[in-house]
């Protein structure tokens, strides 16, 4: 089991991170991708953290960033983190054992558990409704989302979906590369006795930056995997969103550039896919 890290300006917290995961994963290969800081990153994790792998990224790749910690990490199971986030004692030997026993098994969404308090995440009860009750012969529901800094891949099954799009950048990520996982046949549960605990820095972009990102990610997803009527109903909606919603004008003029490059990058899902999604949705 490996681990990826991905950071930007966060040396400090990530330092913190690397401390956990040394004291309780201390055997695990852990990599870190600095994602274009401009704090010393790297620098730091090479002084501080010998042990620890380094890739450093000419520019901010957002969410992909991970992408390059899987191909400089070799281990057939990674385990994903933010730099505020680590794993729970025993978290990743009971993932490893799961990925083991279930060969189809290409993704463990782990309960997340946040703050100094360790509340759970609302998602958490999101994730255990999944598609319905766990099927036999799988170690949890099947679920179609899940939090990056809480996840854990099989390499292959990363690999063959495409891993994290470039495209979207921040924001929904994780859901386009768990229809990508469903697409090829790999199944992604929630396990909640793999767990991770979150504990969100205060150097966070703004709410109006995720805010835009998180309108234009919506309809690009559509363009991305969804049927065309969907892609559109989808842009409609964010188009009349601009008479209220500040945030909509500048998410549709990102879309409107981006649209040619989702076309160029665009697979429907399978049917069993999208009928899944379409039950989610109804929910």
């Amino acid at each position: 089991m490996g681990i990826v890290v991905a950071t930007r300006d966060r040396r400090d917290e990530l330092a913190r991170t690397l401390r956990r995961l040394a004291a309780v994963h201390g055997r695990a290969p852990v990599t870190v991708v600095d994602n274009a800081s401009t704090d010393g990153t790297a620098e730091s994790v090479r002084r501080t953290f010998p042990d620890v792998g380094v890739v450093e990224l000419t520019r901010n790749e957002g969410a992909a960033a991970r992408n390059a910690g899987v191909a400089a990490n070799p281990a057939p199971y990674l385990a994903f983190c933010d730099d505020d986030s680590w794993w729970a004692p025993g978290s990743l030997e009971r993932a490893a054992a799961a990925f083991d026993a279930h060969p189809r098994l290409g993704l463990i969404a782990a309960a997340t558990l946040v703050g100094e308090s360790e509340c759970p995440d609302p998602i958490n009860e999101e994730l255990a409704t999944g598609l319905g009750p766990a099927p036999s012969g799988l170690p949890g529901p099947r679920v179609l989302g899940f939090l990056a800094c809480a996840s854990i891949v099989r390499r292959e099954a990363f690999l063959e979906a495409g891993g994290f799009s470039s495209l979207l950048f921040f924001t929904h990520e994780e859901a386009l590369l768990a229809q990508d996982l469903a697409a090829e046949g790999w199944e992604a549960c929630y396990v909640p006795q793999v767990c991770a605990h979150h504990h969100p820095s205060a150097n966070r972009p703004p709410s109006a930056w995720r805010r835009r990102l998180d309108l234009r990610n919506r309809a690009l997803m559509c363009w991305l995997r969804r049927p065309a009527g969907r892609a559109l109903g989808e842009t409609a909606r964010l188009a009349r969103a601009c008479w209220n919603v500040p945030e909509a004008r500048g998410a549709l003029a990102d879309l409107a550039g981006d649209v040619p490059r989702a076309l160029a990058q665009r697979r429907r899902l399978p049917p069993r896919v999208e009928r899944d999604l379409r039950l989610l949705e109804r929910r």
